[in-house]
């Protein structure tokens, strides 16, 4: 009798909902930034800095324990075209998650500003450049807009899984005692 994995690993779910609250902290301290020009910019671009090579690091993370682990079956019950867009949204989690902190440290290289981690400066990784600089917080921004999209579709599924269809979907990334199906 084979045994059909119903749930996320437990380090999956520990870092889905880290990375969950991480990024939407993230946007909301981006959008933060963008509206002041006190000193509490400051304190903003600098947590937003931290949080974002943090965001990364756990990101590669996730992805080699995605890699090794795998993920729960998707119900019978889910429609092909459901499948696909809950693969695709992940797919699309995945790159927008490396994206938009390589394209923040990308930015800041471009601009000359140090991009520290745990008091350490890491590495350019472009060279200074105003021009690359403005291309790459436009992209940077436009990302954002994306990443925030698809958190409110990923959230509107969440919930739909949880309280209208039913089919264990949502318990596979809970911490309850029963896997759902």
């Amino acid at each position: 009798m084979s045994h059909q994995r119903v749930k996320f690993s437990k380090l999956q779910r520990v870092l889905h909902w880290v990375m969950a609250i991480g990024i939407l902290a993230m946007l909301f301290i981006g959008v933060g930034m963008m509206s002041t020009i006190d000193r509490a910019y400051l304190v903003l671009v600098g947590i937003h800095k931290q949080l974002g090579i943090a965001i990364l690091v756990l990101a590669l993370l996730r992805l080699i324990v995605r890699w090794r682990s795998g993920a729960p079956s998707l119900p019978a019950s889910m429609s092909e075209p459901m499948k696909l867009a809950a693969r695709l949204s992940h797919v699309a989690f995945y790159a927008l998650m490396i994206a938009m902190p390589l394209l923040g440290w990308s930015m800041l290289s471009a601009a000359d500003y140090p991009v520290t981690l745990a008091g350490m400066r890491l590495p350019s990784i472009v060279p200074p450049s105003a021009e690359l600089h403005s291309i790459l917080w436009s992209a940077h921004r436009f990302l954002a807009f994306c990443l925030f999209a698809l958190f409110l579709l990923h959230f509107a599924a969440a919930l739909l899984h949880a309280w209208v269809r039913r089919d264990g979907v949502f318990e596979t990334m809970t911490f309850g005692r029963r896997g759902g199906r």
